[in-house]
């Protein structure tokens, strides 16, 4: 079974409680961070304490990824040089606007693992789309290298970039969204959205989540504990939605519809894609109980 990934919760590489505390909130990945919540004069230390951490610490079934710092920047290639060899072979790009920032970082993995004897190709990359020129060239970024698993929406250097202030309703970043779910389903990748700011209004979460979860969006990032069982909930297909597609495989079982042609449901016409769309909410529903149990 592909692995399930809906929460992804954001430590600082810095704060050696957190690789200790934040697998007790199950998370489905936890994000040790070498980039926005690490001081410059902290870099070299961040960055020394997280590859102790990934060789010697046990994180149980919980993915981990790394936030490096991004391309344009002098840390990036020893974030790479460090956590490679470490073991860490999930990484997010951050800021990333271009085919070649991701190219760049696919040539210096290969070469990492030609270096260490780690298997080719076994480090992944989930892409931070941060900015207009990323959301423009998500298409190029997310097809320019095999290693990439997935797309990451960061709403606050999206809308910084702009000019623009980030929302409670986010009509502004609708566009951004669209594109991003859009790509990650042409490529057959995750699509992650990005933070929900306001820890205190669990409210405004759920919504927001209900929002991306309309989108096409199957996991998002987040900043706090508190975050990942309300995260957990929000993205489960709903009762009404699990029994309906219940009711059509079942109904489809005995019929040659996958083939071609339409049988009817319910009074409704049912063809190929409601019966995708069926199947694709049977698997998370079982993927999901799977994961809780």
């Amino acid at each position: 079974m592909k692995k399930l990934i809906r929460s992804m919760l954001f430590c600082p590489a810095n704060n050696p409680k957190l690789y200790y505390t934040a697998p007790v909130y199950n998370p489905d990945c936890i994000i040790f961070d070498l980039e926005d919540s690490i001081e410059v004069s902290e870099k070299d230390a961040a960055r020394d304490l997280l590859v102790e951490a990934i060789k010697s610490l046990d994180f149980g079934n919980i993915e981990i990824f790394v936030r490096v710092n991004s391309v344009t920047t002098p840390y990036f290639e020893d974030d790479i040089k460090a956590i490679v060899p470490a073991g860490v072979r999930n990484i997010r790009l951050p800021m990333c606007q271009t085919k070649e920032d991701v190219i760049k970082l696919d040539k210096l993995i290969n070469s990492i693992e030609v270096e260490y004897d780690i298997e080719i190709g076994s480090t992944k990359i989930q892409v931070g789309i941060e900015t207009p020129k990323g959301v423009l060239n998500a298409s190029e970024i997310a097809g320019a290298s095999n290693r990439v698993i997935g797309l990451s929406f960061g709403a606050e250097d999206y809308t910084a970039s702009l000019g623009i202030d980030r929302t409670k309703e986010g009509k502004e970043l609708l566009f951004a969204r669209n594109m991003i779910v859009n790509v990650a389903g042409m490529y057959d990748i995750a699509a992650t959205d990005t933070v929900w700011a306001d820890i205190n209004d669990s409210d405004g979460f759920v919504e927001e989540i209900k929002a991306i979860k309309a989108l096409g969006f199957n996991s998002k990032s987040c900043i706090h504990p508190s975050q990942i069982d309300i995260l957990h909930d929000a993205l489960k297909p709903t009762e009404e939605q699990i029994k309906k597609a219940m009711v059509i495989l079942d109904a489809v079982k005995n019929a040659d519809v996958e083939n071609g042609g339409v049988i009817q449901v319910d009074g409704k016409m049912v063809d190929v894609p409601v019966i995708t769309k069926a199947k694709k909410i049977m698997s998370l529903y079982e993927k999901m109980m799977k994961w809780e149990k």
